[in-house]
C-alpha cells in the first residue's frame, strides 16, 4: 500500500525526534520523495508543510529543505538548564519548538496547496519590472481593496482601500500603531489575562503599561474607568478574547466606545480569532459599531492561511491616514508585493471565503474531538467552559495551580501547550493548560498525545 501523507509526516517526524536525522540534515526533494515512495508529489507537499509548520523543517529555496537547525527537541541525559531574561522557561521560543497542540497554528493539512501554488505562478508569470522595485509602504493598492471588500463583508466594516494598511503581522501592526500614535508618556491598557506574546512585545515598547481584568463578560471596562479612565489606548481582542475565549458583552462595547470618544483615547481592536465561530454567526466587529472613529482595526493571515506568510493589516481611522503614511515612510520598507499578489487573487477569487467555511467545519469537529478525548484520558481533573469559536481551548484545572509544571511536563513530551497563569500579570489568576487543536486529526490521535504526560501529570496534581 502507498503510503499516506500522515505516514510519511509520521515517519520523518518520529526520525527527527529519535535523533535519527539531525539539525540542519537535508531531506529529499519532493520531486524525488514522490518517486521514490510512488505517491503523488501532492502527498509529500502535505507531509513536508506540516513538519515545517510545526517547526520540524525548514525550506531554504534553491538550498532545499532541511531539519531546523535550531530545533529544540529534550535531552533526557542533560541536566535541566537555568533560564535567563524575562520569557518563562515553558514559552521561550514557543513559537520555533516542534511538537503537537500549539496553540493558534492552523490546520495545514486541509489548505488548498494546489490553489496556491497555480495562483503563485500566475503572479509570478505577470509581475511587472516596476512592481520588482521597492514595495508601496502601505502596500500593493489591489490587495488593500480585496481587504476592504471583505472587511465590509465579514466582518461589517464600512471603510475604503485608502484607509488599509498591509503590515508584516500583529507585531509589525502593533509597532506600527504606537508608533504614530503614542507618545512615551501615554498610558495603555491591555487585558490580564491577555495575548502572551503581546505583552512582551508592548513590555519592551510602552514605558506605562496597565492591565485590566477579564471576566466571561470580557475585559472589566468599570474597572477600566475607576483605576484609568486616563488611559491613552486600549488594546482588546473583544470577539474571541485571547486567552479566555470570552466575547465582550454589548454594554461593556458601548462603554468602551463611549470612553473612547469622551476622553480623545483610541482602541485598538485585534481581531484574535474573529473568524471562528461555531454555533453561531461571525459577530460584527467593535469598529463596526464606532461612530466616532477612535476604534484602529488590525487583523492578520497567520491563523486563516498559514503562519510564514507575515502578512496583516491595520485599518487606520481616516483622520490618521496622513501621519500613518508619513510613519510607515520611515519605519517600514513594505511587504513582497508577489506574495500581496497571490493573496489578492486568492480573496478575489473567492478562495479564502471558500477556505474558512471548510476550516470552520473541520476545526468545530477537532475541537470537541480534543474536549472529549480530555474527558476520557483526564477524567475530572481539568474542566473547560463555553467555547463557541477559536482555535484553542482553555483545559482549567479543577485543584491546584501547578500549571506551570504541569505545562513544563507535556513539554517534554512534544505537546506544546501554555500554562494558563504565564498569561496573567496582576492577581486573581486562574489556572490550567492553553492548548490547540487544529492539526490533530482524528478522536483515537487525540486521546493517544494526551496519555503521553498522564502518569506525570497525575502524580504533579494528586
Amino acid at each position: 500500500m502507498k503510503p499516506g501523507y500522515h505516514e510519511i509526516y509520521s515517519r520523518y517526524r518520529d526520525n527527527i525526534t529519535r535523533g535519527v536525522l539531525k539539525p540542519g540534515d537535508r531531506v529529499p526533494a519532493i520531486r524525488v520523495l514522490a518517486e521514490e515512495l510512488k505517491v503523488a508529489r501532492k502527498t509529500v507537499e502535505t507531509a513536508y508543510a506540516i513538519l515545517t509548520g510545526e517547526g520540524y523543517l525548514i525550506s531554504q529555496g534553491a538550498r532545499g529543505t532541511r531539519v531546523n537547525p535550531d530545533l529544540l527537541l529534550p535531552d533526557k541525559t542533560a541536566p535541566a538548564e537555568q533560564t535567563t531574561g524575562t520569557l518563562p522557561a515553558s514559552l521561550i521560543s514557543q513559537r520555533e519548538r516542534a511538537g503537537f497542540l500549539r496553540p493558534g497554528i492552523p490546520a495545514l493539512d486541509s489548505f488548498p496547496y494546489k490553489k496556491w501554488l497555480l495562483l503563485a505562478g500566475q503572479a509570478t508569470r505577470a509581475m511587472r519590472q516596476e512592481e520588482m522595485l521597492n514595495p508601496p509602504v502601505l502596500g500593493w493598492y489591489p490587495l488593500r481593496q480585496a481587504i476592504a471588500s471583505y472587511l465590509n463583508i465579514s466582518r461589517g466594516l464600512s471603510c475604503s482601500a485608502e484607509q488599509v494598511l498591509i503590515t508584516s503581522g500583529y507585531s509589525g501592526s502593533l509597532r506600527l500603531i504606537l508608533d504614530t500614535l503614542a507618545s512615551r508618556s501615554d498610558k495603555v491598557v491591555f487585558e490580564d489575562p491577555g495575548y502572551f506574546m503581546g505583552q512582551q512585545l508592548l513590555k519592551r515598547i510602552v514605558p506605562r503599561l496597565h492591565t485590566v481584568p477579564v471576566d466571561r463578560s470580557g475585559i472589566d471596562t468599570d474597572y477600566l474607568l475607576r483605576h484609568h479612565r486616563d488611559a491613552r489606548f486600549a488594546i482588546v481582542t473583544p470577539s474571541h478574547q485571547s486567552p479566555l475565549a470570552v466575547t465582550l458583552s454589548l454594554p461593556r462595547k458601548q462603554q468602551l466606545l463611549d470612553w473612547a470618544s469622551q476622553n480623545e483615547a483610541w482602541i485598538i481592536e485585534d481581531d484574535y480569532d474573529g473568524e471562528f465561530h461555531y454555533t453561531r454567526k461571525v459577530l460584527p466587529s467593535l469598529k463596526s459599531l464606532d461612530h466616532h472613529d477612535r476604534v484602529i482595526f488590525m487583523g492578520t493571515f497567520s491563523k486563516t492561511i498559514m503562519p510564514s506568510l507575515r502578512m496583516g493589516y491595520v485599518v487606520m481611522p481616516a483622520s490618521t491616514v496622513g501621519a500613518f503614511t508619513d510613519c510607515a515612510d520611515i519605519t517600514t520598507s513594505g511587504q513582497p508585493v508577489l506574495t500581496q499578489k497571490i493573496l489578492t487573487a486568492f480573496l478575489n477569487e473567492g478562495h479564502f471565503f471558500r477556505h474558512l467555511k471548510k476550516m470552520r467545519a473541520l476545526y468545530q469537529t477537532r475541537r470537541d474531538w480534543m474536549i472529549a478525548a480530555l474527558r476520557e484520558v483526564y477524567g475530572d481533573l481539568f474542566f473547560t467552559e463555553q467555547n463557541d469559536g477559536g482555535m484553542h481551548i482553555v483545559a482549567f484545572l479543577t485543584r491546584g495551580s501547578r500549571d506551570r509544571e504541569v505545562a513544563r511536563c507535556w513539554q517534554e513530551q512534544q505537546l506544546q501547550v501554555n500554562a494558563l497563569s504565564e498569561w496573567y500579570r496582576g492577581s486573581g489568576k486562574r489556572y490550567g493548560l492553553v492548548m490547540g487543536y487544529n492539526n490533530v486529526r482524528s478522536y483515537e490521535e487525540a486521546v493517544a498525545l494526551l496519555e503521553r504526560p498522564k502518569r506525570q501529570t497525575f502524580e504533579l496534581l494528586r
